[in-house]
């Protein structure tokens, strides 16, 4: 239990007036079954959802994210993602899934990816210089 238990409260594009209170400390203390393989500043770094994502709420969230974020001050700049394509589905999308919680309308559940795929891209991005490779 994080001692403090600040209150927290969001103004941005998809949510007026939202309160929640940190119940425990930044980065700690998540589900056993949440393991994710990207930090959100890593997320960030590598330019996703062409730049878009969290954009209108870097306030509600640690400085140490945004420093090296690859954001767009205006539109969709798929140019920013890491691979350089649009990667991303409309919110509709999501929402029709069911990965979006009342609380959470930027999506609290993501869809599941698996280490081992973006390693394969990562491996073929760095091993090929962005040239097409196939390997067996």
């Amino acid at each position: 239990m994080c001692s403090c238990r600040k209150v927290v409260t969001v103004n941005d594009k998809m949510q007026r007036a939202y309160r929640y209170a940190l119940v425990a400390p930044s980065g700690r203390n998540f589900d056993p079954e949440f393991r994710p393989e990207l930090t959100p500043k890593k997320m960030l770094e590598l330019g996703v959802f062409c730049g878009k994502y969290m954009t209108d709420c870097r306030k509600e969230f640690p400085t140490s994210w945004f420093t090296r974020a690859k954001l767009s001050p205006s539109g969709r700049d798929c140019s920013l993602n890491y691979f350089g394509v649009d990667a991303s589905q409309p919110l509709s999308v999501w929402r029709n899934k069911g990965w979006i919680h009342p609380d959470d309308p930027r999506g609290c559940d993501p869809p599941p990816l698996k280490w081992s795929d973006l390693r394969y891209v990562f491996d073929i991005k760095e091993d090929c210089n962005g040239k097409e490779a196939i390997q067996a």
